[in-house]
């Protein structure tokens, strides 16, 4: 069941980590695919299994000239059981949610192949929206949300050690759970 806040038609959403809770609210009027598709996931309990894997620093993304700074997570398999279908590919040129300090965004490798795997923006990060240069595709991701608790969570996952970009050890998403 789907608790609002008075006023609030935006979802909210706990992920419970190994270090805090993270709390999200989802922009579901301007991103209405993504978000319905990341509520699926968490009312699914097909998130059972999911962790934050991946983070990219200032310090491990050498040969990219436009740097980034995010964490990573989902299920990490490129085909998990567990996975839904891709879905449409919603830019930030037609929600107007811009990747700044704390947004949610789909992780996809091209437009319309985003399905589990979701991203934290550690700062402002304009070469993540539409024409922005981290994809040569110039179309960005799709952002659905912002943390709106639990921004200390995201930037503690941020220093863990990690080989190259990945995280060693994962850190266990003990839940996910809409509140």
């Amino acid at each position: 069941m789907i608790l609002f806040s008075c006023g609030n038609k935006n979802p909210k959403i706990a992920i419970k980590t190994e270090f805090g809770d993270i709390i999200i609210e989802l922009y579901q009027e301007k991103a209405p695919c993504t978000v319905s598709n990341f509520l699926k996931y968490i009312k699914e309990n097909r998130f059972d299994e999911a962790t934050f894997y991946r983070v990219v620093r200032m310090d491990n993304q050498p040969d990219n000239e436009n740097k980034i700074e995010v964490i990573q997570g989902g299920l990490f398999e490129d085909d998990h059981p567990k996975a839904l279908p891709p879905i449409k590919h919603e830019s930030t040129q037609q929600t107007g949610i811009l990747h700044k300090d704390g947004i949610i965004s789909m992780a996809r490798y091209e437009p319309g192949t985003a399905t589990s795997e979701f991203f934290i923006c550690i700062g402002d990060q304009p070469s993540l929206d539409f024409k922005g240069g981290r994809n040569s595709d110039k179309q960005g991701f799709a952002a659905f949300g912002k943390v709106i608790e639990g921004m200390e969570i995201v930037r503690k996952i941020q220093t863990q050690n990690a080989v190259g970009q990945y995280l060693e050890p994962r850190i266990k998403i003990i839940y996910m759970r809409i509140i």
